[in-house]
């Protein structure tokens, strides 16, 4: 992960967002909201209004869906086209039958501004103008399509616009290449990731295969990446030859609590195979079935992942909850770690809205 930044300001915040590719939003708010703890991760001095800024004011940061519903450098909006074309085409039966819908939608939206699905409640039936769940579907569908875009949350609450009125002036939005889109997904996860393989560059990622193992030789043709070879692992994995010096920096030997989205480990296979660390986040999954907790987060300590643990913040009583705690075999427990592991639970407790931390171990 690096350094955590030492800025302060919604520009260090916004080199954060552009060098990472995007970040991941997430409901879950155990601890705190996904995105918030990515970038708290790097950058402790976050605030979220200065994301807040970076979208409706600066229109710099845009959200919508990369793997997932994510955060991204208005840099990346073309590369979105392609994923809408797409969703279009294969919605376009579901479209034609809700077409008045739609034009509703559409108009509401185009003389009165910027809307929340909530602001189309009809106030004299105190109901919806449409059922709820075609309304909602016709909103996603305008907003996966590209007819809508998203301006802004409130209270977590989506809130669509036109793109026009989203995007900076004079943006540049043409439809990419297959062979730019391919391009942009390579150097954009190599540049996020260090090194990544074929398969993780492309990871639940829109693009054409084909296309994109020929970029992948032309980028190895003009030397801009190059091929890596791990012991032990039978796969071949890529870098960024402007990205060489890192991969021998030094890591700095602090704890890291990451949340359960962090780009580092949204990868499971390749967290397994590079940091032989075996993670999944056990929300999903039935009681019964759960080894480790409800939400645990994972404790990287240097360059290597010593364990996780299980926690809820009681914001209420303002008590951050330390359920469990579970620790990688071969783990050291020094002193140094000791003290590097409880000022991170406490800045995160801090970072949740809590004032203090109880075991509950």
């Amino acid at each position: 992960m690096g350094k955590r930044i030492s800025g302060n300001t919604k520009n260090d915040l916004y080199k954060i967002i552009e060098h990472l590719g995007y970040i991941q939003i997430d409901t879950i708010s155990i601890v705190e909201r996904a995105h918030k703890h990515v970038l708290w991760s790097r950058m402790p001095a976050f605030k979220n209004e200065m994301l807040d800024e970076l979208i409706d004011k600066d229109k710099k940061v845009f959200e919508f869906w990369d793997h997932a519903a994510s955060y991204m450098s208005i840099k990346n909006y073309r590369f979105t086209l392609p994923r809408k074309l797409m969703y279009a085409k294969k919605y376009a039966d579901w479209e034609k039958k809700n077409i008045k819908l739609l034009k509703f939608i559409m108009n509401r939206i185009t003389s009165e501004g910027a809307l929340q699905s909530r602001d189309f409640e009809d106030s004299k039936k105190r109901g919806l103008w449409w059922d709820w769940k075609p309304l909602k579907e016709g909103l996603e569908f305008l907003l996966h399509s590209g007819r809508l875009a998203l301006k802004a949350r409130k209270g977590f609450q989506k809130v669509y616009d036109l793109p026009e009125r989203v995007l900076p002036k004079n943006f540049i939005n043409t439809i990419p290449t297959n062979e730019e889109l391919s391009e942009h997904i390579i150097m954009k996860s190599l540049t996020a990731a260090g090194i990544s393989s074929e398969k993780e560059l492309t990871y639940l990622r829109h693009h054409n295969k084909a296309v994109t193992k020929l970029t992948l030789n032309r980028l190895l043709d003009e030397n801009k990446i190059s091929k890596l070879t791990i012991h032990g692992v039978n796969e071949t994995y890529y870098y960024s030859v402007k990205n060489l010096a890192l991969l021998h920096s030094d890591i700095p030997q602090e704890v890291r609590i990451l949340s359960p989205f962090d780009n580092l480990v949204i990868q499971r296979k390749r967290l397994n195979k590079l940091f032989e660390f075996d993670y999944k986040v056990e929300c999903y999954v039935t009681q019964p079935k759960r080894k480790y907790g409800y939400f645990c987060l994972p404790v990287l300590y240097g360059n290597k992942f010593a364990g996780r643990i299980d926690a809820k913040a009681d914001r209420a009583n303002n008590t951050f909850n330390i359920i469990n705690e579970y620790w990688e075999t071969g783990h050291k427990y020094t002193n140094k770690f000791k003290t590097e592991y409880k000022k991170s639970l406490f800045d995160l407790a801090v970072f949740s809205g809590c004032k203090k931390i109880k075991f509950l171990v």
